[in-house]
């Protein structure tokens, strides 16, 4: 069937001739968003606010991970300059150690955060209007503040041209090479980890219970305070890990990228369910999806993919306006 296009639109044979490469694509969108999501529905769930200053966290861990990957000289080496990587091993070991930057820039930016932005307004028990401004303010600050006198962006394509040389297999016709396979297991081992973290440890389960009734649970003996400032931290490691994964796929960063995940990533949770892990997870996925099958069937523009992730967002809040799965984090078993 031949593919034809008029007024910037395709046909369905063309739609399907892309759809396993788009799939692909938007699974890897997806896993990025689905991270950063997690921090949006963890702090809302406890506190029922949204840290909106949570994509500027993404947007620092972004920076740093540069910034270990230019001290290690990782592009250079990857492609057989200065001291080569010989191994597989020593690949994983320079990777995971730029992660290990990347996650930390991620949850002590959340912390400070937490510290400046929130915690004096708890103390004086400010209306929740305030909150909100607190956050866009700490969300602007942080990134025109980079952009004002930090580096305003960083690419580093050898990067990219590294991956894209690396072909593990086909699926359907369409080429997976190992920096997909890199984010999205990536992803899922961090996305797993959370949720056992959740569900299964000491802390986990002081979160849940300070997200279904704060006043209950410091009367219990739970340190609430405690435990918002770890809810902040986890969901700054989420943001930090999503910073250095969304790098192996587009490694690029500018003082204002978290602002485009952010929005995004908010959307992902809001769609599964905000305050829901699991919901934050499906909701990225399904909006990665979204937005890259938008863009394969309207045309290549990355903002009719926007369109596509935004229009299915309101359907589904027309039909479920929780979200997708809707539960909030003090009583779903996540």
């Amino acid at each position: 069937m031949a593919t034809l296009s008029f007024g910037g639109f395709l046909t369905f044979a063309g739609f399907l001739s892309r759809f396993w490469p788009s799939t692909i694509t938007g699974l890897v969108l997806g896993a990025v968003y689905a991270l950063v999501a997690l921090g949006y529905t963890l702090v809302y769930g406890v506190l029922r606010l949204i840290n909106f200053a949570n994509s500027e966290v993404f947007m620092l861990s972004a920076f740093g991970s540069f910034l270990a990957i230019e001290v290690l000289n990782v592009p250079q080496r990857l492609t057989g300059g200065g001291d080569p990587v010989k191994t597989g091993w020593e690949l994983i070991g320079i990777l995971a150690l730029c992660l290990v930057v990347s996650v930390v820039i991620g949850g002590l930016s959340a912390v400070v955060v937490e510290r400046v932005a929130y915690r004096p307004l708890r103390q004086r028990n400010a209306p929740r209007l305030v909150f909100l401004i607190s956050a866009i303010g700490a969300s602007f600050a942080i990134s025109e503040a980079v952009g004002e006198w930090g580096p305003q962006q960083r690419d580093e394509y050898a990067l990219t041209k590294f991956f894209k040389k690396q072909q593990l297999f086909k699926v359907f016709g369409a080429d997976v090479y190992n920096a997909n396979v890199i984010v999205v297991v990536g992803a899922a081992v961090m996305a797993l980890a959370l949720v056992l973290f959740v569900s299964k440890s000491r802390v986990g389960r002081g979160i849940r219970a300070v997200a279904q009734d704060a006043e209950t649970a410091k009367l219990m003996g739970v340190n609430v305070d405690r435990i918002i400032l770890i809810t902040f931290l986890v969901g700054g490691l989420m943001a930090g890990g999503a910073a250095f994964l969304y790098e192996i796929h587009t490694p690029f960063a500018r003082y204002d990228v978290g602002f485009s995940i952010g929005i995004k990533a908010f959307t992902a949770a809001v769609l599964g369910g905000i305050g829901n892990v699991r919901g934050a997870l499906l909701g990225g996925v399904l909006l990665g999806l979204i937005e890259s099958w938008g863009s394969s069937l309207f045309g290549s523009d990355q903002n009719i993919g926007n369109v596509a992730a935004f229009v299915t967002l309101v359907l589904v809040l027309m039909v479920r306006p929780s979200g997708l799965l809707g539960e909030s984090l003090g009583r779903s078993k996540a």
